[in-house]
Parts: C-alpha cells; sequence; structure tokens
C-alpha cells in the first residue's frame, strides 16, 4: 500500500510540476540517443535529430521518458540533450544539408563550438538584415532549437524551402543513400553518425519531404505493393530506384531487413555497413541473404 501510495504522488507531483517546465521538448543537439530505459548501457531504440517534437511523459534522474511525435515512438533520453517547451510546435526554417557541420559562437571556425551537426538537422534562420538574412564571412546566422544563437558555414545550411524538393524523386532517394556507403551500422542509428536498415531508409526519404514509419515491419505497409516474383533471377525491369526491397522469414513472411532499390539488380542497405550489393547469386557483390526477399514497395510513384 505504501508503494502504492509513493508511486501515485510521484505521479502527482511530475503531472503537477511539468507545465512549469513545459510539458513538451525539442532536440537540441545533432542526434539525441533515446533508449529502452533510463541507463547509458539500456539498447538505443532509435535517434531523434535536431528540430524533432516530442512529449515529456516522466523523468528519473538525468532521464525524460518522452514520445517521440515524428516518428511515434516512446522511450528515454538524456534530459540535457533537449529543451523543455510548452508546446510541440515548432517551425523551423533552415535544414543542415552537409554530412557533418558545426555551429560557431562567431562566424569564424576559430571561435568557440557550441555543438555540432548532420544532414538532416533543422533549426531557425537567426539574424536579418532589413528582413534579409545576415551573412558574415561565408558564415550563416542560425538559432537553434534551446534558442541559442549560433553561425554555421554557409555551404551546410539551407532554407528548408530550397532543401526539401516540393516534388519528391525517387531517384533522388536512390543517390542519397549510395552517399551514405561505408556509414557503420548501428542498432537504432537514424543518423549519418550510424544507420540501422531502416533507418538508413527513413533517412533518404527524410530529406526528399516523406516521413516514414520507423521500423521495417511498418515501412512494409507503406506506398504500392510491387511483384517480386524473378526478381532474384534477373527480371527487375518493374523495379525503380528508390523502391523498397524487405527481406526476412519466408516461413512466416515476418520481416526483418530493409533495402533500397539502386537500379541494375542492386540495391544500398544497411547491413554491417552501409553497402551496395547485387540480387543475382554469382555477382562478385552479391549479397548473402538475397535469397530471403519477401516484399517489394514503391513510396514514390
Amino acid at each position: 500500500m505504501k508503494k502504492t501510495f509513493l508511486t501515485l504522488l510521484a505521479a502527482v507531483l511530475f503531472t503537477a510540476l511539468c507545465p512549469a517546465q513545459g510539458r513538451y521538448a525539442l532536440v537540441h543537439v545533432s542526434a539525441a540517443n533515446l533508449r529502452l530505459s533510463p541507463d547509458y548501457e539500456s539498447p538505443l531504440e532509435t535517434q531523434a535529430l535536431m528540430g524533432s517534437a516530442m512529449e515529456v511523459l516522466d523523468s528519473s534522474g538525468y532521464w525524460l521518458k518522452v514520445h517521440l511525435l515524428e516518428p511515434e515512438y516512446v522511450a528515454w533520453v538524456n534530459r540535457l540533450q533537449v529543451t523543455r517547451c510548452s508546446s510541440p510546435e515548432y517551425a523551423p526554417d533552415m535544414v543542415c544539408v552537409a554530412k557533418y557541420s558545426t555551429v560557431y559562437a562567431e562566424p569564424s571556425a576559430s571561435s568557440a563550438v557550441i555543438c555540432d551537426l548532420v544532414r538532416g538537422d533543422k533549426m531557425e534562420m537567426g539574424l536579418k538584415l532589413n528582413g534579409k538574412e545576415l551573412r558574415k564571412k561565408g558564415f550563416r546566422s542560425v538559432v537553434l532549437p534551446s534558442g541559442k544563437p549560433g553561425w554555421v558555414c554557409a555551404r551546410d545550411v539551407r532554407p528548408i524551402s530550397s532543401a526539401i524538393p516540393a516534388e519528391p524523386s525517387a531517384a533522388a532517394v536512390a543517390s542519397e543513400a549510395l552517399s551514405y556507403l561505408g556509414t557503420p551500422y548501428l542498432w537504432g542509428g537514424t543518423s549519418v553518425k550510424g544507420f540501422d536498415c531502416s533507418g538508413l531508409v527513413r533517412q533518404c526519404y527524410l530529406m526528399q519531404g516523406i516521413l516514414l514509419p520507423r521500423n521495417a515491419s511498418e515501412q512494409l505497409h507503406c506506398g504500392t505493393v510491387l511483384p517480386v516474383e524473378g526478381v532474384l533471377e534477373g527480371r527487375w525491369d518493374h523495379l525503380r530506384p528508390g523502391d523498397l526491397l524487405f527481406f526476412g522469414n519466408r516461413e512466416t513472411g515476418r520481416v526483418s531487413h530493409v533495402g533500397i532499390y539502386t537500379g541494375d539488380g542492386h540495391m544500398v542497405h544497411s547491413s554491417m555497413v552501409v553497402r551496395h550489393n547485387s540480387l543475382l547469386e554469382g555477382a562478385p557483390d552479391y549479397y548473402e541473404n538475397s535469397w530471403r526477399l519477401l516484399y517489394a514497395r514503391r513510396i514514390i510513384p
């Protein structure tokens, strides 16, 4: 009875305090690690890029239990990686387009470092002069989700309106995937710091303005169904670069892996490392688990 009372009391106190601290939070680091439980040794569930919004559900020491809003996910994040706020509404207008970049305190690479950036991070445009963006010495002014101002190399960030196309391109998805070749595999990874298979897929479509679910088993239910008969024998005329290929258990139909088709019987996928493999047995770059191909989907018509 005592334990139940203390648990209820803690929940009431957290609910009472949460509005003052902010019921929601925004990621203000390049890629926040969300874990299964409030412990650094706990499995990595997913990552959230800068600018991602989440609802705060609970707290424990250095950790916040959060409901990530896009994609939906409940996990624990270190509280120093997010900024508490009263609303999940955040309207960033700048995005990092470089694989890696740095935010500096001043428009100089020799000034103090505020934080790092990775491709896909979102923030707000900073200082303006007469309504126009202010640039200095090859740097652009930005404001991070934490509210902290900084400066980024001008070529590394762009307005979202010009960086994310109004009309997504499946070919651009395939090209994006190829640009990550050699990136290490990371279970739960969704950034260039490390990808798992579905994290790579999500990132490539995200840069085309398309938000896919987090996991391969969920991504399977997106888009248009494509036949896979004959694909492993070299009949892939019906596939286009950007299509998704799903692999798994042939007996149960359970999906455990996903890759992005790039044309000519090849795909890019994150398996031990982001790599480019052939689906055709006997090819020098043959993917050893191609025989487990189950499904194919087209996301962009």
